[in-house]
């Protein structure tokens, strides 16, 4: 077991480097459908909270990453398009998932955490005043 001293040491640079790359995959998640971009954003934004303030505000202030953080940070907001996006993918996920060889218990785990992850998204609320998505 580590000590405290050599723990917090490395505590800032693996947090920057999380912070990459959660963001890497969330950049990746905008443009896949399978793979749910925002989620990795707002993890990013937490380790740059945690390790770099000026990243931080670097993903909170970029054109395209930074509204659906700030939007979440906010007031826990999904856009609607979000939504419909997300739940499609887990649904596609599943379906993949069905089609494949994967045993009964991997297919009722699995479909349990996408209802129960589909059922949270699905209850965020939506901002009131959406210019985009």
């Amino acid at each position: 077991m580590p000590d405290g001293p050599r723990l917090r040491r490395w505590r800032r640079p693996l947090l920057l480097a999380a912070g990459w790359l959660f963001t890497g995959l969330g950049a990746a998640g905008l443009v896949l459908p399978l793979l749910p971009g925002t989620v990795f954003l707002i993890l990013a934004a937490w380790c740059f909270s945690q390790s770099s303030p000026r990243f931080e505000i670097w993903l909170l202030d970029h054109p395209r990453f930074g509204p659906h953080v700030r939007r979440w940070r906010d007031g826990g907001t999904i856009a609607r398009r979000a939504k419909y996006v997300a739940c499609g993918s887990m649904l596609a996920s599943f379906a993949l998932l069905a089609w494949s060889d994967a045993p009964p218990a991997a297919l009722w785990t699995a479909g349990a955490g996408l209802i129960a992850a589909g059922t949270y998204v699905a209850s965020r609320p939506e901002p009131e005043n959406l210019t985009r998505p």
